[in-house]
């Protein structure tokens, strides 16, 4: 073994060379790329050191501009809440002087008719109606207005039945649709997500505007039959009336409305042709047909068999009304303009004849935010579900007796 260990060193030597070589030019390597690092550290440093400083002196050249926008935002707050202030008294001086100082109802005089101002002598289709109930109350002035929330377009119904569930909540949107949203409560509807919280009722006739109305579990709403308004045929400009059954999701009855020549009773509603109302007496239709096309109609109707029982003229014009309704057997016409402004109760009809134009309250509603594309009437809660513009609104009402002086 002796001779073969110095062959066998040499070997490994001459292996070795190499690999040191390699090895030395990597650790350059390795020291080049290191120092080229810190070179860029070093300038992120300085990059962030010099961020810093700008940032502060930005800091501090925009500390004393916000406390000067901050000043300026708290003196534009007092002075908005001093101008709302003055608004709302000048509102309720308005208010006041139009109680004292009575503007005279909206309503034209017809010189050729005998029986009063634009009402016809029609026989037994005006005569007074008599009450089923003891209710003799009428608007005092409209209280106060809650805004719930915006849910739909511009136009639709939102609603409770005065004679089924307190809580449930119907929503019918747009002016021809065929799905109702039910909702269990109040709160339901007033979330961010609602129609998550809300069950779907489909019906098999699309309705027509916004005259639509749940009472007793049934929902009654105006369907254009094959032929009606803008269809041609026999059955030009009428309607059909549908009940329909909430809880079985049936049509239980159906009566083409006993009008011809139908036209939107509202100057400022034209998609709807009748509009239904309920109160303390039960169920009543406005319309407005081509005979007179000047003024609204009122009629009863039966709530079982959709009859109609009995027929009235009013005085009220159609030009620039925007929305009824019906309180204790007295229409209430609510005007506005064709640029949205304030809403005001200026003509009232009383199918009794108990309460006479001149006795009758013209309350403004508070200012909102277009038209009222529906107002309904809770005769349980004495208050009125509207909608104006996609919002859903209640105004609470202030009622008084009918035979007490404005």
């Amino acid at each position: 073994m002796g001779p073969r260990t110095p062959l066998l060193t040499l070997f490994l030597l001459s292996w070795l060379r190499p690999l040191q070589g390699q090895q030395h030019h990597l650790v350059e390597y390795m020291e080049r790329r290191l120092a080229a690092l810190e070179e860029r550290l070093a300038q992120c440093q300085d990059q962030s050191s010099r961020h810093a400083a700008e940032l502060r002196d930005f800091k501090n050249k925009m500390l004393p501009l916000l406390e000067v926008a901050e000043k300026e935002r708290e003196a534009l707050r007092t002075e908005a809440d001093t101008i709302s202030g003055r608004v709302d008294r000048l509102e309720r001086e308005v208010d006041y002087l139009e109680t004292q100082n009575p503007a005279l109802p909206c309503v034209e005089v017809d010189e050729k008719v005998t029986g009063g101002p634009g009402i016809k002598g029609k026989g037994r289709r005006n005569e007074k109606y008599d009450m089923l109930t003891d209710c003799g109350y009428t608007i005092s002035q409209v209280r106060s207005m809650k805004i719930l929330k915006r849910f739909g377009g511009p136009a639709g119904l939102w609603t409770k039945d005065p004679m089924g569930p307190t809580e449930k909540i119907y929503v019918l949107d747009g002016t021809q649709n065929d799905t109702a949203f039910i909702f269990p409560r109040l709160r339901d509807f007033t979330l961010a997500m609602a129609a998550r919280k809300a069950s779907r009722v489909r019906v098999p006739f699309p309705w027509v505007g916004t005259g639509q109305l749940v009472y007793g579990g049934f929902l009654y709403y105006a369907r254009r039959p094959p032929g009606g308004p803008g269809g041609g045929g026999e059955l030009e400009n009428t309607l059909q009336l549908i009940k329909f059954h909430l809880a079985n999701r049936t049509v239980v009855d159906s009566s083409v409305f006993p009008a011809e020549g139908l036209i939107p009773p509202y100057g400022l509603t034209a998609d709807t042709y009748i509009d239904l109302a309920a109160d303390e007496e039960g169920l009543w239709a406005v319309y407005a047909t081509r005979e007179d096309d000047r003024h609204l109609c009122l009629a009863k109707l039966d709530p079982q068999t959709l009859d109609t029982e009995q027929q009235w003229d009013t005085p009220c014009p159609r030009e620039n009304a925007e929305a009824a309704f019906v309180i204790c057997g007295t229409l209430y016409v609510v005007y506005n303009t064709r640029p949205a402004s304030r809403a005001r109760i200026q003509c009232s009809f009383d199918a009794s004849g108990t309460l006479t134009p001149e006795r009758a309250a013209l309350p403004y509603f508070p200012r909102r935010y277009g038209a009222h594309a529906s107002l309904r009437y809770n005769p349980r809660e004495r208050q009125l579900y509207a909608w104006d513009d996609g919002y859903q609104i209640v105004y609470k009402l202030e009622m008084r007796k009918k035979e007490e002086e404005v």
